[in-house]
């Protein structure tokens, strides 16, 4: 699927899409350039992060590539967790949680945009009723996921948990 008039193509995430899919979790993790970056091995080891992409490709797992000139530039992905092993943005168990990112030169240019909107159809058509997500008060994503649906369900420790509705 592309986008003439930005040269976007976004393509379904697949299992070889794990390690990508692990740098934009290092990505994702490392939004605010005030923090030190944690490292790859820092993210895989943080159990609470590498369930994000730890044993990607599961039936129910759903994600988006965006793709510049044949090079990835950004991922979004949702997963459903357990009660007992919550993602940060946990609603329930029948909600699946959004994980996203945009390699830095891309961000602004409509991107994460595209990917919001192509997951949340897609997820749609497998039936999902909502999503979730967790955003830290003070990351700019915040006004993004606003702009296209998601709305505050809860705050704590200096996060929302945001919903959104996408049918089903």
């Amino acid at each position: 699927m592309t986008d003439a008039a930005d040269g976007v193509e976004v393509q379904l995430a697949t299992a070889d899409d794990r390690c990508f899919l692990g740098q934009m979790l290092e990505e994702a993790a490392g939004w605010d350039p005030q923090r030190p970056r944690l490292t790859p091995a820092q993210v895989l080891a943080d159990p609470q992060l590498a369930h994000y992409v730890h044993g990607w490709g599961r039936p129910e797992d759903l994600g988006v590539i965006a793709e510049v000139g044949g090079r990835p530039v950004g991922a979004v992905w949702i997963r459903r967790f357990p009660a007992d092993d919550p993602g940060y943005g946990f609603v329930a168990e029948d909600v699946p949680e959004l994980s996203i990112a945009v390699l830095a030169g891309w961000r602004g240019r409509g991107v994460g945009s595209r990917l919001l909107e192509t997951v949340a159809a897609a997820a749609a058509s497998r039936g999902v009723g909502a999503i979730s997500l967790s955003v830290e008060t003070t990351n700019p994503a915040r006004a993004l996921y606003a702009s296209h649906g998601f709305r505050e369900v809860s705050r704590a420790a200096g996060a929302l948990t945001m919903l959104r509705d996408v049918g089903a």
